[in-house]
């Protein structure tokens, strides 16, 4: 038997998470906590399907921000066809092999192996012919993870035959497997899943030399992508939007070139690039002129929204954090601008995948005290907690440390 925390399908306490979480945000922690179908037991230990599958044990595992979006109730119905239940959530992980693996490079690694995970279920771990976006390298755009021999899951935590992070065991196909270098902390190795969504956040975002970059959130997605941007791209100045004191400090020392809070966005961009402000009867301030990219890693219709509102006639709009809420289109329209999702990683068709990136990064960025406090899983609740009230308290990673009894 595997102790895990899992999400088990209830729609009295769905719906009633979901409104409590919806109304008042405020009570988002307690209804994650209280009302939101999630339970810890005691289960079997996923089955390997296939001989090219091999079970891990986790050291530690992050709690990310579409994890809360699904406890809270929060994520669209549009992903209720691309998971399978009852799943055990977590896929920013760290863990050992339990036993011996070939990569699919004819890397060898022994039982006892540390790795991270990627967690996209795409053809290879389905074990079905690629189709068109596995075969281009482009994992992400998997057209088949709800086919083959799993149950329906876009990644691991999210699928019912796998197992998540959130256990003592899962199982993962040996394609989603990457070695950890051994002078690697844990604490910098469960960053790297969402250092590789960063990293592939700044190359998807494509700005030119020199270019203006406004970052809308200052959580983990967009420190992260504050990073890559610096470290993998040619951008200008880049502005990032960030609401608490932590994250302000945190965004100066990762490159950031000025800082805004939030009700100040409209305005700072417009004093630095020399826009023209409008300001409508009815709705918020736009500009006309504004940044080349906009990049929101916050998810809200208001992030999304500010996005909009300051991007350059022409210019691009990155959709990172999960999106929740509806928003007013007609900037998009009238600017014509470019709207990107960026979704997951990659591992792409040069000789360096979004995980080589990432894994460099995790050694060499000033990563010291990221991961802000970690939980045995005994203490779910108190590590919900902490993780939905991250920004208020200083905090950016949370996670769960399996390793602890």
């Amino acid at each position: 038997m595997s102790r895990a925390l899992e999400l088990y399908r209830s729609l009295p306490r769905y719906l009633t998470t979901r409104t409590l979480s919806g109304r008042l945000p405020s009570l988002a922690a307690a209804a994650a906590t209280t009302t939101a179908p999630l339970r810890l037991s005691d289960r079997p230990a996923p089955s390997r399907p296939g001989p090219d599958w091999v079970t891990i044990r986790p050291r530690l595992s992050g709690i990310c921000g579409s994890d809360l979006a699904t406890i809270t109730g929060q994520s669209s119905f549009y992903f209720a066809s691309l998971v399978s239940m009852p799943f055990v959530p977590g896929h920013e992980i760290v863990a050992d092999t339990q036993t011996d693996v070939t990569l699919c490079d004819d890397t060898q690694l022994p039982a006892g192996s540390r790795v991270v995970v990627d967690p996209v279920l795409g053809c290879a771990a389905r074990g079905l012919p690629a189709c068109a976006g596995c075969a281009a390298g482009h994992t992400s755009r998997c057209d088949r993870i709800t086919s083959g021999h799993l149950s329906p899951g876009l990644q691991t935590g999210y699928c019912a035959d796998t197992g998540g992070g959130w256990s003592r065991a899962l199982v993962v196909h040996r394609s989603q497997l990457h070695p950890v270098p051994a002078d690697l902390p844990d604490e910098r190795a469960v960053l790297v899943e969402p250092l590789a969504c960063a990293v592939h956040t700044a190359l998807r975002a494509r700005p030119a030399d020199g270019d203006r970059v406004l970052i809308i959130g200052a959580g983990a997605v967009g420190l992260f992508t504050l990073l890559a941007l610096r470290a993998y791209t040619k951008a200008g100045p880049v502005t990032v939007v960030a609401k608490h004191r932590r994250q302000v400090e945190l965004a100066r020392r990762f490159g950031a070139d000025e800082i805004l809070p939030p009700a100040s966005a409209v305005g700072g961009v417009r004093r630095g690039t020399r826009a023209l402000r409008l300001d409508p009867e009815v709705g918020p301030p736009y500009l006309l002129g504004g940044v080349d990219v906009a990049i929101d890693c916050a998810g809200s219709a208001s992030s999304l929204s500010t996005a909009l509102r300051t991007t350059r006639a022409g210019g691009r709009v990155v959709l990172s954090g999960v999106p929740t809420g509806s928003v007013d289109l007609t900037p998009l329209w009238f600017r014509e601008l470019e709207l990107v999702g960026t979704y997951a990683s990659s591992i792409g068709t040069d000789d360096r995948t979004d995980f080589d990136r990432a894994l460099e990064l995790a050694a060499t960025a000033p990563l010291d005290g990221i991961v802000s406090a970690t939980y045995p899983l005994d203490r779910w609740r108190d590590a919900l907690d902490h993780a939905l009230a991250a920004g208020r308290l200083g905090a950016v990673k949370v996670a769960f440390d399996l390793m602890t009894p």
